[in-house]
């Protein structure tokens, strides 16, 4: 259903249009070359005066003058349609507002761009490509880190044994103690290297000890079935879909070792100048989230038709996930600011950071007062 400004644009521009056949209509009369009197006997055409030709004129300029009104209005209206150049993943946000029904109605027009990971998302919103995206909070901060002018607008909480380390079938690996000397794949800067090494230090070996293989979830996947590495640290959906098809098994998950928040992430100046909009899709977001919480089955299965993705495995992966809204409080800002420090202490961020300073809390306060 269209909203009230673009009803009033198509309004506006359906005037236009006529109004200008009028205009183009007069134009014909007043350039008609008047016949003469005999002529005009036997053709039939009417005789054009003086005073018809002043009156026809007049409408003309006033016909004209309301053209130009309206032309005007129009590229107002056009003018002021705020665009949000929002990023995305297969199955993510989009599928999501779609899906709940809270892509309707937007007071603003998104334009979508599909990435296949965080990371280009990321450094989408530094080059200043994309006003909105998402990732998770590991990878936001490794970014932030560098200088980009981003901050964390609001996010979403999943249980953290759905980030989880996995080995082949046939391993020998039973545990994380058996991790020592072993090729360990996962992302760099994000969540897979900060497991990896959380997992190494709660069993209490040393990061040298074990090598890191800086790979997407993707190669990596490739990579364990090939068994070119001995484990992978990765998230859900990848998670289920390697222990439901691949018959992977997970030996460590990051129950009390990681926040498990996907952060979404605004450019500052699509804050400063795009805020209303910003704040109407982080809302619609969150309420769309709370809207597949009650709607497991649907939304896998959804979900599983606009990506093809098998829908047992979104299935097993969003009931595993529970994934839910958060308001970045004091709490969340502690929380992540313990695991940057860690993270600073891994070597996997380049200095210590203020996570203060890296997101904006109030748009999530304005999300959770309007629910």
């Amino acid at each position: 259903m269209p909203d009230a400004r673009a009803i009033r644009l198509a309004i506006s521009l359906t005037a236009l249009r006529a109004v200008i056949d009028l205009i183009v209509s007069l134009h014909r009369s007043l350039t008609r070359r008047e016949p003469k009197s005999q002529a005009s006997n036997k053709t039939g055409y009417m005789s054009i005066n003086s005073h018809d030709h002043s009156i026809t004129r007049r409408l003309a300029a006033s016909l004209f003058a309301a053209a130009i009104t309206l032309s005007t209005t129009a590229a107002s209206f056009a003018a002021d349609t705020v665009v949000l150049r929002v990023g995305d993943q297969k199955g993510g946000n989009r599928s999501l507002l779609e899906i709940s029904g809270y892509a309707k109605d937007l007071p603003y027009r998104i334009e979508w761009s599909e990435f296949p990971a965080a990371a280009p998302i990321l450094e989408a919103l530094n080059a200043g490509a994309l006003d909105v995206g998402y990732t998770g909070d590991l990878s936001f901060l490794s970014v932030y880190a560098a200088g980009a002018p981003i901050k964390a607008i609001g996010g979403t909480r999943s249980d953290a044994k759905t980030q989880a380390i996995l080995v082949r079938q046939d391993s020998p690996i039973k545990s994380a103690a058996d991790l020592r000397g072993k090729r360990l794949a996962g992302t760099r800067g994000g969540w897979g290297q900060f497991l990896i090494d959380a997992t190494l230090e709660k069993a209490q070996i040393k990061l040298e000890d074990a090598t890191f293989a800086p790979l997407g979830p993707v190669d990596a996947k490739i990579a364990l079935v090939a068994g070119s590495i001995d484990a992978w640290a990765v998230w859900e959906p990848y998670v289920s879909f390697a222990t439901l098809k691949d018959r992977a098994r997970v030996i460590a998950d990051g129950e009390g070792l990681t926040p498990t928040i996907t952060f979404i992430v605004a450019s500052d100046n699509a804050i400063a100048t795009k805020r209303a909009a910003v704040q109407d899709l982080v809302q619609r977001l969150n309420k769309a989230r709370l809207w597949s919480l009650d709607h497991v089955s649907e939304y896998a299965r959804n979900t599983a038709e606009l990506t093809k993705l098998p829908e047992d495995v979104l299935l097993s992966a969003y009931t595993a996930q529970r994934t839910s809204p958060i308001v970045i409080d004091e709490n969340v800002v502690k929380e992540v600011q313990e695991a940057s420090d860690r993270s600073t202490r891994y070597g996997i961020l380049p200095k210590k950071l203020d996570v203060s300073k890296a997101v904006d809390r109030s748009f999530t306060a304005a999300a959770a007062g309007s629910n």
